[in-house]
């Protein structure tokens, strides 16, 4: 086990699945915790965070489930003072939670398009509300929040809820980089293009695909200039990097991981 993260308390908001495999949340819970942070994983449906606990549990890893909404204010206060009540501190959190749903302005529920901003963006800002300050208190952390490349490109479907929710997280994530750089505290975005996750098989066939898995990974690998496509590690090994010390110097900033997708042309 590395101990790149050792001593570090990590949150993980979205950290289970909804199939087993690589999840991002799971991946990312995984990884921090295979080197050495004490991760505190939350998600709303706890039983998705069992084969989480079980991968950490077998590298040996500390990791505590938690259920909770991102959406609620009070919840996310409450958790954030156990947190810091049972630790002491917090020094990543990473915000994982996120999903789209299918349509333009006209065809998109205006009920649809409120729960996507809610919870693609508002649980950003609800999280960050609550955790900087343990953070400011504990000299400084590091904040990695996930958007998509919906947020930056058109990636062939359209998802305008979705798309403008997370270039909100992106944008958010620069303004709170730049307010909070003096105390301490990067602020950073990992971009993930279209990944090979459980996400593909329970929900993204049945809405694009017809239910047809196959012919979604092929519509989807179509458009990864490196011909192959990532999952969940390759999204961890990325918010890692950022929450590293070795990414001391960055902050403000947005890492796209997308095997090329998105500057491809066509």
């Amino acid at each position: 086990m590395s101990s790149r993260f050792a001593g570090r308390v990590v949150l993980v908001t979205g950290a289970g699945s909804v199939g087993p495999g690589w999840g991002n949340g799971r991946a990312i819970a995984v990884g921090f915790a295979r080197e050495g942070a004490t991760v505190i994983g939350l998600d709303r449906n706890p039983e998705s965070m069992a084969e989480t606990a079980e991968r950490i549990a077998e590298a040996g890893g500390r990791f505590e489930a938690r259920q909770g909404n991102v959406t609620d204010s009070q919840a996310v206060a409450a958790l954030v003072a156990d947190i810091a009540a049972r630790h002491g501190r917090i020094d990543v959190l990473v915000n994982n939670v996120g999903g789209s749903a299918a349509g333009g302005p006209v065809e998109m529920a205006e009920e649809v398009w409120d729960t996507q901003i809610d919870t693609n963006l508002k649980s950003v800002f609800l999280t960050c509300k609550h955790v900087i300050p343990v953070m400011q208190q504990g000299g400084g952390g590091a904040i990695v929040n996930l958007a998509s490349t919906s947020g930056i490109r058109w990636t062939g479907a359209a998802q305008v809820a979705y798309a403008a929710s997370k270039a909100g997280v992106i944008q958010l994530s620069r303004v709170v980089a730049i307010q909070y750089a003096a105390q301490g505290i990067r602020v950073n975005t990992v971009v993930p293009g279209q990944m090979h996750t459980p996400m593909v098989e329970v929900r993204l066939a049945g809405q694009r695909a017809g239910g047809d898995v196959q012919a979604l990974l092929a519509q989807r690998l179509a458009r990864i200039p490196l011909g192959f496509a990532g999952d969940g590690r390759d999204t961890a090994n990325a918010v890692l990097f950022l929450a590293s010390e070795e990414a001391r110097f960055i902050t403000g900033t947005e890492l796209v991981v997308d095997g090329g997708m998105s500057v491809r042309c066509g």
